[in-house]
């Protein structure tokens, strides 16, 4: 079992494609041709995480925060950072981190704060743009169906609850090969016309490396003519925080101690009251400030988030509660969702969950 074998996992959850641009996503330390010993599941990778890695002879640190989130110019151990690298490498451990990719996953963060809660109904709250693509080519009409098929398999042609979607129209094409042409149909040299399907298809970006595979491989043509768009449509399924639903709506005070409770926080912070019953709620792990809008628009009755400005509360302005559980607090169950996640793909490989507390923030 190689480490590239257990990103590639982790990868079919949370693609590194929908990380967001500010982002460092991937393998930070290590080679991916790795052989794994075991795997360590933490929410950051702290110096005391990389010796609980050591001391259960796990070579692979899946962290959700990245340990390097900027540039490093010097590694000399002078910042935790720093030392948390010299450490790695000294006893030769891998540290990978997904972040914001695993945030936009429709199974990511958000759907387990949601599972947590016991918030029913979810949907994205935030679609992420420029996910989805749309495909072109042109192929022989008799060879069609098996470039379909190819394509369809590598996962093209899914919309929503749908597979298998594309749209054809018939035509003609016209090629003449050069001279160091070698044409599969037709003579190099000679005008060509070919009874052809112009096929479309759409599919998510992350996808676009093995469509184009499957289509040159099953592709008659010497030169195959493509051409690839970005469409405007929001993907449904992947984006930032979800809106969920009680089964029963509570008052507010009853919602604030039961969400305190379950999650195990020692202090939110909250807005106003409005005086209106909770029933949907808008979450969003880690800094959620920037969606206090979208929350609203969504019809949310609360907020769910952290780091919060002192006058990011007035947004609330009576229409919505904004709770903020904490940063650590909204995203601690994200280790749990890995390890879960992951000893389900690799039911005989060792899968541990970290018991550090890695949360920087005490209260008194």
């Amino acid at each position: 079992m190689t480490i590239k074998d257990i990103t590639n996992s982790i990868e079919e959850l949370a693609p590194l494609n929908y990380a967001e641009g500010f982002d460092n996503v991937g393998l930070l330390v290590g080679d991916y041709k790795t052989e794994v010993s075991g795997v360590l599941v933490t929410l950051d990778t702290l110096e005391n995480v990389v010796e609980e890695a050591i001391e259960k002879k796990c070579n692979l640190i899946v962290s959700f925060h990245p340990i390097v989130f900027s540039g490093l110019k010097k590694i000399n151990g002078n910042n935790y950072v720093e030392r948390v690298i010299i450490k790695a490498i000294k006893h030769d451990i891998a540290i990978y981190s997904m972040h914001t990719a695993l945030d936009n996953s429709i199974n990511g963060v958000n759907a387990k704060i949601c599972d947590v809660l016991g918030l029913k109904n979810k949907h994205i709250l935030i679609p992420q743009k420029n996910t989805i693509k749309k495909l072109l080519t042109y192929v022989p009409i008799e060879n069609a169906e098996r470039l379909r098929k190819a394509m369809f398999a590598k996962g093209a042609g899914k919309i929503g609850k749908y597979d298998n979607c594309s749209f054809n129209v018939e035509g003609f094409g016209t090629y003449r090969g050069g001279e160091d042409s070698n044409p599969t149909i037709g003579t190099k040299g000679v005008l060509h016309t070919e009874k052809e399907i112009i096929i479309g298809v759409i599919f998510e970006k992350h996808l676009e490396g093995a469509i184009l595979k499957a289509m040159f491989d099953n592709h008659p043509y010497e030169e195959v003519a493509y051409e690839i768009t970005t469409i405007e449509n929001k993907h449904q399924q992947i984006g930032m925080g979800m809106i969920a639903e009680f089964e029963e709506e509570m008052q507010e005070v009853d919602f604030l101690n039961f969400v305190k409770n379950t999650l195990h926080t020692d202090c939110i912070r909250h807005s106003k009251l409005t005086g209106k019953p909770i029933k949907k709620v808008a979450v969003l792990g880690g800094s959620g400030s920037f969606a206090i809008e979208n929350a609203k628009n969504a019809g949310a009755d609360a907020f769910i988030s952290a780091d919060f400005k002192y006058h990011e509360f007035y947004k609330a302005e009576n229409q919505i509660l904004i709770t903020d559980v904490g940063h650590y607090e909204s995203e601690q169950f994200t280790k749990n969702l890995l390890v879960d996640y992951l000893t389900k793909k690799f039911t005989n490989f060792a899968i541990i969950l970290s018991d550090k507390i890695t949360n920087p923030i005490y209260y008194i």
